[in-house]
């Protein structure tokens, strides 16, 4: 764990969750695996501060704990899972892309809250996707738990663990913290709900007060009602399933860069009709026939057998193998290769473009000298030698010393450059998360030092929303309009450029983040 890791981990958490949850969950990535007691004693905050911040990162999955032989339960923070906290933006916007704004809600929902039952998510989506319709129209129940099964039939959200519902031994005391178990056949299963309802709009403050009675008694009412047929199944977003879209993606554009659009199209239909039968770790897709990828093509994609057949060779054949031949029955067997990531390897643009030639050169080379390096780039020696000693200096690339003689003599020694691609695509992504925390700090800074002016512009928008809700003249509203003035509204107008400018470097750099991090876990798994 890097010190970059631990600095955006900890601002993550702050500006999610506040100090005190930043405060237990720093300390915990910080010193590993500690017991309830240690926790108290070195934050030095209060036992119920800190039961209540464990309670919150449990429950969004950012924070384990496990019950330990002598008897005592110890938490771990879990660092990775607090970095993907950087991804939810993208999360939401892939759900948004894929199942409208009924699935948009149904993903932001659950990562607000960690988890939810499947009914709780469907009344407050329904409610949430009223208030922004017309006057006399409302989301109806049913709409949103059908786009919820399919996000389920298709594995972006999921069931949580359970506690058992039988213990082991009825007569033994129960345990310190119970251990949670999760079946693989219902992890996608979705309960049979009955729910029948619209969205509810929010009540005006004259509503409320006639209608408050009545709401009590509603609650009153409520209390004693039984409780949601689903009641104990929680659900919480598969954030391993969206990463596979997000490398699915990925191997598609790099197809229809290497190759054409209908070469991205086919691999596209085989990786959509494996997408849930493969495992987000496998390194291949399910093997696929040739005729039963001829019958999933889009219907736009007006191509023969015969064509079909020979694109799925021309892909095999490719030096990259983004597609591998497995068998001949059914028209031959395919599958798609999810380690191809070796293509894209991180390169040093940030140089020029003669920099970024002799890297990929050391990469096709593996080893050369500095002549050989100056020949094969077709490079003038002293700028190939000014290059190769930046990027050496820089760690994108290493010098090995192959001596002729015991002695080291620098005149009978052989000095190749090379490359390490592994610890160069790991010195990137350290300078990323750097990056990115540097980012964050900036827009902090830059929002602290418009506070009062930000806290202004949102006490003039309120009381102009509640003078148009009572339906005041538009004089009225200009004269609240002008209690910000001219040069006060530019400055304002500047805050929000600069702040939407940090937001998308900062998930700019998270797709970057996003393609080392796998190019690093897939060349990890290769044998």
């Amino acid at each position: 764990m890097t010190q970059a890791e631990i600095k955006l981990c900890s601002l993550l958490l702050q500006e999610h969750f506040g100090e005190i949850v930043e405060k237990i969950g720093t300390y915990l990535i910080r010193t590993g695996t500690q017991p309830l007691r240690m926790i108290v004693s070195d934050t030095g905050l209060l036992l119920d501060q800190v039961k209540k911040a464990l309670c919150v990162l449990i429950q969004h999955n950012l924070v384990t704990y496990q019950l330990q032989k002598r008897g005592f339960v110890e938490y771990e923070a879990q660092c990775k899972r607090v970095l993907r906290i950087l991804r939810y933006p993208r999360y939401i916007y892939t759900a948004k892309t894929l199942y409208n704004d009924t699935g948009e809600l149904i993903v932001e929902e659950l990562l607000l809250n960690g988890k939810m039952t499947m009914s709780a998510v469907v009344r407050k989506v329904a409610d949430r996707l009223t208030e922004t319709m017309e006057d006399g129209k409302t989301m109806d129940y049913a709409d949103v738990s059908n786009t919820f099964v399919r996000l389920a039939d298709t594995h972006f959200v999921q069931r949580c663990p359970l506690v058992p519902e039988t213990p082991e031994n009825p007569d033994a005391p129960p345990p310190p913290a119970p251990t949670l178990v999760s079946n693989e056949k219902d992890m996608y299963v979705v309960p049979r709900l009955n729910l029948v309802g619209k969205g509810k709009r929010r009540r005006s403050c004259d509503e409320e007060e006639n209608g408050e009675h009545k709401a009590k008694k509603q609650k009153q009412d409520g209390e004693s009602s039984e409780p949601p047929p689903d009641d104990g199944i929680y659900w919480q977003v598969n954030i391993d399933r969206f990463h596979q879209h997000f490398r699915d993606q990925g191997i598609v554009s790099a197809v229809a860069n290497r190759m054409d659009q209908t070469s991205s199209e086919i691999v596209r239909t085989m990786l959509r009709m494996s997408e849930v039968t493969t495992s987000s770790s496998a390194p291949y897709t399910q093997p696929l026939s040739s005729n039963e990828i001829f019958r999933s093509l889009p219907a736009g994609y007006n191509i023969v057998k015969q064509v079909l057949d020979q694109y799925l060779t021309l892909l095999a054949d490719d030096p990259l193998e983004f597609v591998g031949k497995s068998g001949d029955s059914g028209g031959g067997m395919y599958t798609v290769s999810i380690l191809c990531g070796q293509a894209t390897c991180p390169s040093v643009f940030q140089f020029g473009s003669r920099c970024a030639r002799i890297f990929r050169l050391l990469l096709r080379k593996k080893h050369l000298e500095q002549k050989q390096v100056e020949d094969f780039a077709m490079i003038p020696a002293k700028e190939a030698k000014d290059m190769l000693y930046k990027m050496l200096s820089e760690n994108f690339v290493s010098l090995q010393e192959i001596p002729k003689t015991p002695d080291h003599a620098p005149s009978r020694t052989f000095y190749l450059y090379t490359v390490n691609v592994l610890s160069s695509a790991r010195m990137l992504l350290h300078r990323c998360y750097k990056s990115v925390a540097n980012l964050m700090e900036r827009r902090q800074y830059e929002t602290k030092e418009n506070k009062r002016l930000l806290e202004k512009s949102q006490r003039v928008e309120a009381i102009l929303a509640s003078m148009q809700a009572t339906g005041a003249e538009d004089a009225q509203l200009q004269e609240i309009e002008e209690m910000i003035t001219a040069p006060e509204r530019q400055q304002l107008e500047n805050l929000k450029r600069n702040v939407n400018k940090i937001d998308a470097s900062e998930n700019q750099v998270d797709e970057t983040i996003f393609v080392l991090e796998s190019f690093i876990e897939s060349t990890m798994k290769k044998p």
